[in-house]
C-alpha cells in the first residue's frame, strides 16, 4: 500500500451513519428540497413491475422512516428520480416528484398517497417511447424539465402546460445524461464520448467541450457546478477517474481525480460549495474531494473517504441539508454527516 492510499484511509470517516434497509436492490434517488425531508428510491428489478418508495428522514431520531402508502408500482426500473427543485415555486403544498424510464412521469406526493399528475409521451407515432435514460429539472424555469434518450435526443418539455418546447439531435449516439446551466443552456453526454452545451435560443449549434481520449468511449454521467457554472465534472465508462471540466477552456480538463480503485458510478457537487465535489465508485468509496487552485504533479487526494460494504450506484448531496450526502449501494441507502 503506498503513502497516498495509507494517507487516504487515514482520512476522515463519517461519524454519523443513518442506514435504510430497502427489500429491493435500489438505483435511483432523490432528495426533496422541501420540509418534508422525503427520500425517493427506486428499485433496479430485472423484470417489468419495478417499485418506488418515498421514506422520510428525521433528523431528530437519526431515522429514515417508510409510509407502506408512500409507495407505487413504476413499469421498468426508473432511470432517474427527482423532486421538484424549487418546491415553493410549484404553488402545491405537496412535494411533486419526476421519474424516467419509458416515459417521463410526473407524482404528487400527499401525506399518506401517490397520485399520478401527468405521463408525458413525446412519439406522435406511436404509443411507444424511446427509452430514456436521464433527465434534469431547471431551478431557475422550474416549467422546464429536460430528458435524454438512447435515440440520440433531447427533449426540454414544459411540464406546468405538458407540452414539448423542442426536441434536439444531441450526439450521434445515445445520450446517457443531461444537466441545465442555466434557465436555457443545458449540456449532455452521451456514448459517442463527447460533453455538449447547447443554447435554447440558437437550438441549430452546440458547443464541444469535451471528448473521450480515447474515440468512442462513452461518457456516463454529467454534474454542472451551480455554485460556479464555469465548471462540470463528467465520469467515463469503465474508468475510475472524474473528470472536472472548466467551460471557458474547451478539450482540456482542468483536473482528473483518479484515486478510486473501481470504476466511478456517481458523482454530485456540493450544493454550498464550489469546491466540493463527491463521488462514489465500483470500489465501495465515496470520496469527498476539495479542488485546489492548482493541481500538484502527484494528483489530488480525497479530503475525506467512507466505504460502504459493496458497489455504490447512486449518491446525492443534499440541497436542503447540506451537512448529509445520501449514497445507495446493494439493497440500502445510508446518510453520512460530512
Amino acid at each position: 500500500m503506498d503513502n497516498s492510499t495509507q494517507q487516504r484511509d487515514a482520512h476522515l470517516r463519517s461519524e454519523t451513519l443513518v442506514t435504510y434497509d430497502s427489500p429491493h436492490t435500489l438505483y435511483a434517488m432523490s432528495i426533496s428540497s422541501s420540509p418534508h425531508n422525503r427520500i425517493a428510491l427506486g428499485s433496479f428489478l430485472e423484470e417489468f413491475t419495478n417499485r418506488v418508495d418515498v421514506v422520510s428522514f428525521d433528523e431528530q431520531t437519526l431515522t429514515l422512516n417508510r409510509n407502506p402508502n408512500l409507495s407505487f408500482d413504476h413499469p421498468y426500473p426508473p432511470t432517474k428520480l427527482m423532486f421538484h427543485p424549487n418546491p415553493l415555486a410549484s404553488g402545491k403544498t405537496n412535494d411533486i416528484l419526476a421519474s424516467s424510464g419509458d416515459f417521463l412521469r410526473l407524482w404528487e406526493v400527499k401525506d399518506n398517497s401517490i397520485e399520478p399528475i401527468s405521463l408525458l409521451n413525446n412519439s406522435k407515432s406511436s404509443e411507444f417511447c424511446a427509452p430514456l435514460t436521464s433527465f434534469d429539472w431547471n431551478e431557475v424555469e422550474p416549467r422546464r424539465i429536460g430528458t435524454s434518450s438512447i435515440d440520440t435526443t433531447c427533449t426540454i418539455w414544459d411540464v406546468e402546460r405538458g407540452v414539448v418546447e423542442t426536441q434536439l439531435i444531441a450526439h450521434d449516439k445515445e445520450v446517457h445524461d443531461i444537466a441545465w446551466g442555466e434557465a436555457g443552456v443545458f449540456a449532455s453526454v452521451s456514448a459517442d464520448g463527447s460533453v455538449r452545451i447547447f443554447d435554447l435560443r440558437d437550438k441549430e449549434h452546440s458547443t464541444i467541450i469535451y471528448e473521450s481520449p480515447h474515440p468512442d468511449t462513452p461518457l456516463l454521467r454529467l454534474a454542472w457546478n451551480k455554485q460556479d457554472l464555469r465548471y462540470m465534472a463528467t465520469i467515463l465508462m469503465d474508468s475510475n477517474k472524474v473528470v472536472i471540466l472548466d467551460i471557458r477552456s474547451p478539450t482540456m480538463p482542468v483536473a482528473e481525480l483518479e484515486r478510486h480503485r473501481g470504476s466511478v458510478n456517481a458523482i454530485g457537487w456540493a450544493p454550498l460549495s464550489c469546491r466540493h465535489i463527491c463521488s462514489g465508485g465500483d470500489d465501495g468509496q465515496a470520496l469527498i474531494w476539495e479542488l485546489p487552485t492548482v493541481a500538484g504533479p502527484s494528483g489530488i487526494d480525497p479530503m475525506s473517504m467512507f466505504s460502504a460494504s459493496s458497489e455504490i450506484n447512486q449518491l446525492q448531496w443534499s440541497a436542503a441539508k447540506p451537512d448529509w450526502i445520501a449514497i445507495a449501494f446493494a439493497n440500502k441507502l445510508q446518510l453520512l454527516k460530512v
